[in-house]
Parts: C-alpha cells; sequence; structure tokens
C-alpha cells in the first residue's frame, strides 16, 4: 500500500489560502470605501454605464456652477437697477416745490444720487463689470466728477450745457430772434439767422385783436407779424406767438391788450392810436421773449444739451456747439480727447441681454448681460445728471421760473413716458433669465438624484452583505489554515 504524502497537494494548498486571502482583502477594502471596485475593469459588463453616469454626473456639476455664478450676477445687476429706479423716484419727488432753496436742496440731492447710480453701474462681480456688456473688464461709466464737470482736457456736461445756454440765448439774450416794427401800426419777430439750430424757432401767430392781420413765419430766416391796422384792439383781447424749443417742446407767449397805464407782465397799453398801441406791443414782447429766452428756453437748453451729452458712447460721439457760442449756428461732434464720453463700455448691434450667456443644460441657455447705457438707465442717468448741474442762486431773479420750466421737463422724463424702455422692463427680463435657472437646477437635481442611484448600484456594495461575505470567508479561511497547519504537521509515523 502506498502513501501519498502533502508535498504533492502543497502548492495547490497554499494557492487557495493566498486566494481566500486577497479575497479578503478586496472584501475589506469594499467595506472600508464602499465601492464594488477602485478600477473599471472590475465592474465588468457594467463598466460602459458607469462611465457614461459619470460624464453626465459631471457635465450637470458644470452647469450648476455656471448657474450659480450667473445667479448671482444676475442679483448683483438686479439690486443695482432697483436702487437706481429709486434714486430716479427720490429726484422726481425732490423737484416737487418750486422755491430757489428748494431747487438747491434738489440740485444736492441730485448730485449725491448721481454719484450713487454711477457706482452701482460700476458693480463687479469678481472681475467682471456686470453693466459693461461684452467688455467685461471695462469699467462702464466715468466718475461723477468727470461727467460733471470733465478733467480739464475733456469737457463735462456742465461745459456743455453752459456753451449750448450761450448758443440758444444769443448776445442779446433774445433766443436768437429778433423783435421790429415792420411798418408804424406792424410788430414781428424773426430768427436772427437763416439755417440755425440755435434758439427759438417760429411756429405760428393768431390773434383776436379787433381788426389785426397776422402773417405766418415765412421767408429766410422765417419772420412772421401781426398789422394792428387802423382800430384799436380792444381791452382783454390777446395776441399769442408760438415758439418751438430746442429740447423738441414748445412755448406760447400770449399778450393781453389792457387800458391799465401800469401794465403786467405780459399786458400791452392800448394806446391812443394804433401806432402808440403797435409800439406798446413791441416792448411787451421784446420783454415777454427776453424772460422767456432765461427761463423756458434755458431751461430746454439744458435739456438738449445733456440729450447730446447722454446720447453718446464710445461709438457715438456726443454733439456740442461749434465756433464761439453765443454767435454759433451749428453743432459739431466731439471726440474722445476734448469731451466725456460718459459710457465706456461695450457697444455693438447685439442685443444687451445676449452680451452674457449662460449654457445651463445641453439645449438650455439663459441670457442676462446688461449695458449701462441701455435706453432705461441712460434716462435715469441723464435726468439725474442734468438736475445736478444746473445752478440756481438766490440772487437771480429768473431762478425760480428757469427752475421751474426745468423742472417741467424732468418730472415727465423720470416718471417714464410710454412707449419707452423702464428699469422694471430690464429687472422683469433679468427675472426670466433666473426663472430659467431655477428651472435647469431643478431638473438637474432631479437627475443627479436618479443618476447618482443607478451609479450607486453598479458601482456601490451592500455593507451588510459584505460584512457577511467577510464572516463567513474568515471562518473558511480559518478552518483552511487550520487543515492546511495539521497537515504539514503530519508524518509517517503519525499516520502509522
Amino acid at each position: 500500500m502506498s502513501i501519498s504524502g502533502v508535498g504533492l497537494r502543497s502548492s495547490a494548498m497554499v494557492q487557495s489560502l493566498v486566494d481566500m486571502r486577497a479575497q479578503l482583502a478586496d472584501l475589506q477594502r469594499q467595506l472600508g470605501t464602499g465601492k464594488k471596485s477602485d478600477t473599471y475593469a472590475g465592474l465588468g459588463l457594467d463598466r460602459g454605464l458607469s462611465v457614461g453616469l459619470r460624464a453626465r454626473l459631471s457635465a450637470l456639476q458644470g452647469y450648476d456652477s455656471t448657474i450659480n455664478n450667473a445667479n448671482v450676477r444676475i442679483n448683483l445687476a438686479t439690486s443695482a437697477l432697483t436702487r437706481i429706479a429709486d434714486i430716479g423716484r427720490e429726484s422726481k419727488s425732490s423737484i416737487a416745490a418750486t422755491s430757489t432753496i428748494s431747487s438747491q436742496i434738489a440740485q444736492q440731492t441730485a448730485q449725491s444720487g448721481l454719484g450713487e447710480i454711477l457706482g452701482l453701474l460700476n458693480t463687479q462681480s469678481g472681475d467682471r463689470y456686470v453693466f459693461s456688456g461684452l467688455s467685461t473688464d471695462t469699467p462702464p461709466v466715468e466718475s461723477v466728477d468727470h461727467i460733471l464737470d470733465g478733467d480739464g482736457a475733456r469737457a463735462g456736461l456742465k461745459q456743455l450745457i453752459s456753451e449750448r445756454n450761450q448758443a440758444d440765448l444769443g448776445t442779446g439774450q433774445m433766443g436768437r430772434v429778433v423783435v421790429s416794427q415792420p411798418s408804424v401800426t406792424a410788430v414781428g419777430v424773426g430768427e436772427d439767422v437763416a439755417g440755425s439750430v440755435f434758439g427759438f424757432k417760429l411756429a405760428a401767430i393768431s390773434t383776436n385783436l379787433t381788426g389785426a392781420t397776422t402773417s405766418a413765419p415765412a421767408g429766410s430766416p422765417p419772420q412772421m407779424s401781426v398789422d394792428l391796422g387802423g382800430t384799436n384792439p380792444n381791452a382783454g383781447e390777446t395776441v399769442s406767438f408760438s415758439f418751438d424749443l430746442p429740447d423738441g417742446t414748445s412755448t406760447t407767449l400770449t399778450l393781453t391788450a389792457t387800458s391799465s397805464a401800469n401794465p403786467g407782465p405780459n399786458e400791452f397799453q392800448v394806446g391812443a392810436d394804433t401806432i402808440a398801441t403797435a409800439a406798446n406791443l413791441q416792448a411787451a414782447l421784446t420783454n415777454a421773449i427776453g424772460t422767456a429766452a432765461r427761463t423756458t428756453l434755458a431751461a430746454a437748453s439744458a435739456v438738449q444739451a445733456s440729450n447730446e451729452f447722454f446720447n453718446a458712447d464710445t461709438g457715438n460721439p456726443p454733439l456740442r456747439v461749434s465756433g464761439t457760442p453765443a454767435t454759433a449756428t451749428s453743432l459739431t461732434a466731439g471726440t474722445a480727447a476734448d469731451t466725456v464720453i460718459w459710457y465706456t463700455g461695450e457697444t455693438s448691434a447685439t442685443p444687451a441681454r445676449a452680451t452674457a450667456t449662460a449654457r445651463v443644460d445641453d439645449s438650455v441657455t439663459a441670457t442676462y448681460g446688461v449695458r449701462a447705457n441701455e435706453e432705461a438707465i441712460r434716462n435715469t442717468v441723464q435726468n439725474v445728471a442734468t438736475l445736478a448741474a444746473m445752478t440756481f442762486s438766490t440772487t437771480d431773479p429768473d431762478a425760480q421760473a428757469r427752475s421751474s420750466a426745468l423742472n417741467d421737463r424732468l418730472r415727465p422724463a423720470l416718471d417714464v413716458p410710454p412707449g419707452q424702455q423702464k428699469i422694471e422692463d430690464i429687472e422683469a427680463e433679468l427675472a426670466g433669465a433666473q426663472t430659467t435657472l431655477a428651472a435647469a437646477s431643478d431638473r438637474h437635481q432631479q437627475t443627479n438624484a436618479t443618476l447618482s442611484d443607478l451609479l450607486q448600484s453598479i458601482e456601490g456594495v451592500s455593507n451588510d452583505q459584505v460584512a457577511a461575505q467577510i464572516l463567513a470567508l474568515q471562518t473558511n479561511l480559518q478552518a483552511s489554515l487550520q487543515t492546511t497547519a495539521m497537515l504539514y504537521q503530519t508524518s509517517i509515523l503519525k499516520y502509522l
């Protein structure tokens, strides 16, 4: 009888023990990491699906990061816009009163508000300027000091208003018109120079003066007149002269006949005959036009100068008076070398909202760009700056009337006329972008949860199951080690 020793099977036994030990180590790793394998190869046929799931989850994380950044920028822009709108309303409220002192207070309020608005428009999110359109590394607006006062070589708004005011009033402070008497019984008014863009522009003339005839604006330069003829007007009868103003508005001077020896403003005394009455009418018209020039025309001039200043940007220069202001007849384009350009951000045909785009899903984008020169923002900046740039002295007899004329223009402008963009319109569009971001974020959360569960089922392990396998394997390994140890200690003597 032959007896086989343990040596013939020792190699197989040792290998079995090594395999069991490696299996135990892998189970312990699974219990510690919660992962089925350290490599995709260990996942078997599911490795391709695991790679695809991880790629999709990584893409969702990238989209969520984009959503977070976009939300921060939109929140900053919305907060700034809300405050800018509030400042516009505060400025409108400050010009409700009409006294000169109130005007000075309103001007100070406007200067403070303008500085705050410009600071808000230069808001940054990280290294990105929110209101610069595509030029995210460029501050969108100049400082309040530069805009109002210039910087030495370059003129600011105050200088442009002053130049325009001189050009509109002319050397005689009569609004670039001349009052004359074409005949001893007639009174006429005409523009001083044909083709001039400054001053009053003749619009119409009308009267109910007994026996009077009128001549509508005609000629070059245009003139219009009223002829009293041979019949004196009656007290209470009127003649009206209408003029167009530089800012697109108009004004009408209505002069009333009176029998009083001390005519009031916009009244003329009926004289002994039509010759004397015409002379009185000429004097009254001269005074009325001079007062209107220093008040209503001056206010319209300031508004128009502000229009020409704020309608400019880096691609569209501001317009300025060409030549000596008091005798100038035309405008010329300013340059970046001689005039402050208030908006320094990007300008192009690209819609403002499209200047910042966030891709928040494979086929979904949200646009949330803003430019500081958008109509609604520019309108607020312009009107607040116009108020801040004007000065009203308590020693100026025309200050209150000029302030009132200016306020009459700024109030409706700050209310935003129908058909013009409002700041609330921009906020609504940004809110729409945020709705898109929020919807995408919700979808991502749901998708992420579903994909994470599926990935866990592929790559993950059950701790309870692994623990049970470890206990079973430890028992088998212990038994195998004991058996192997006994076999290695067996000799022929012990066997017999």
